[in-house]
């Protein structure tokens, strides 16, 4: 049974390293548990709030209501065929570590997200993706619970209403069901995704001519950790900004104010921009305010140096979105979820 506590920090409970506390803090390792909790007459009142890995979290105040942190665990084969196996993990398992389970059995298709921070759970809820991948291409289905009802309801890919770093539970279902576990279909026969010229170059630099998933998964490692800070030195959640989307009208209005800007095709005609090109060449890359601001080799990562608090990172994320504005005609959205 999970023990409830009062007023503690949540400092090491997200990656920003921002020092707020809950009212009321806990743990669950399985439904039972999360439905024992949930449904105690104690807690019923309280607003609650689900902990994965804590990288998508921006906190610019306490928590004021009862903060649970997901630990279910656990990975099975749900069905095989000849060419492909339904793989399933407790939501509270760590991405990455899911990805490396995959590819230590040789199944392919979450290569290209490795290192991406965060829990299974969190990732059919935001959509990731990576170097030209995204969950939505080998998602099967999720189990989450509903906290009205208490029922368990199955979602398959369709019915996430998946879109760019985004799904039905970031918009209507928000705040509505807890995920519990994660399905992908994952591919036995190969077809690798190395499409991105970083991927490409860092395998030629190995002098690898037949690279393997594990190869692409190495590869994408070393370029995520030569752009990126590691959260436990620098807090940080990874990209804090979404690549915005614009139609080609707009684009072309863009480019022909800034022939160097740095765009790739994208759905229904639309062109996507590499917002860390347009932030970068803004002049904010680098850029230190105090004990936060810009990562010098990324300019999507804003970073907490230590002892900053969310609203400075906030504040210092309202000011590049203006000054994108300005500069560029273009608006910036949020990728991390500010509380």
């Amino acid at each position: 049974m999970s023990i409830i506590r009062d007023n503690i920090s949540l400092k090491n409970h997200n990656t920003f390293g921002i020092d707020v506390s809950a009212k009321l803090f806990g743990e669950f390792t399985s439904i039972e548990e999360l439905k024992n909790i949930i449904t105690d007459k104690n807690y019923q009142q309280e607003k609650l709030l689900i902990i994965g890995g804590g990288s998508n979290i921006l906190f610019t105040k306490n928590v004021n209501g009862l903060a649970l942190h997901n630990q279910v665990k656990g990975i099975e084969v749900i069905e095989e065929d000849d060419n492909s196996v339904v793989i399933a993990g407790g939501s509270g398992i760590v991405w990455h570590d899911f990805v490396l389970h995959a590819i230590n059995l040789n199944l392919g298709g979450i290569e290209n997200m490795s290192l991406i921070p965060g829990s299974l759970g969190a990732s059919p809820m935001q959509n990731i993706g990576a170097y030209g991948v995204e969950v939505k291409d080998r998602f099967e289905w999720l189990d989450a619970y509903h906290i009205k009802s208490g029922e368990m309801h199955r979602f398959d890919n369709a019915a996430c209403e998946f879109g760019y770093r985004e799904s039905i539970f970031k918009r209507k279902n928000k705040g509505q069901y807890i995920i519990t576990k994660v399905a992908f279909r994952l591919t036995k026969k190969h077809q690798l995704n190395t499409s991105y010229g970083a991927i490409e170059k860092e395998i030629e630099s190995l002098n690898i001519t037949d690279p393997t998933i594990k190869d692409v998964s190495n590869a994408v490692i070393k370029i995520r950790a030569s752009k990126l800070p590691d959260p436990k030195k620098i807090g940080n959640s990874g990209s804090f900004f979404k690549n915005p989307v614009i139609d080609n009208s707009s684009f072309e209005v863009i480019k022909a104010k800034f022939p160097k800007i740095v765009s790739y095709p994208a759905e229904n005609g639309k062109i996507k921009l590499a917002a860390g090109w347009l932030i970068d060449q803004a002049g904010w890359k680098g850029k230190t305010i105090g004990n936060y601001g810009v990562h010098k080799n990324q300019a999507l990562v804003l970073v907490n140096y230590g002892g900053s608090s969310g609203s400075d990172i906030y504040n210092l994320s309202e000011e590049i979105i203006q000054s994108i504005k300005e500069t560029y005609g273009v608006s910036l959205e949020r990728e991390v979820n500010i509380l």
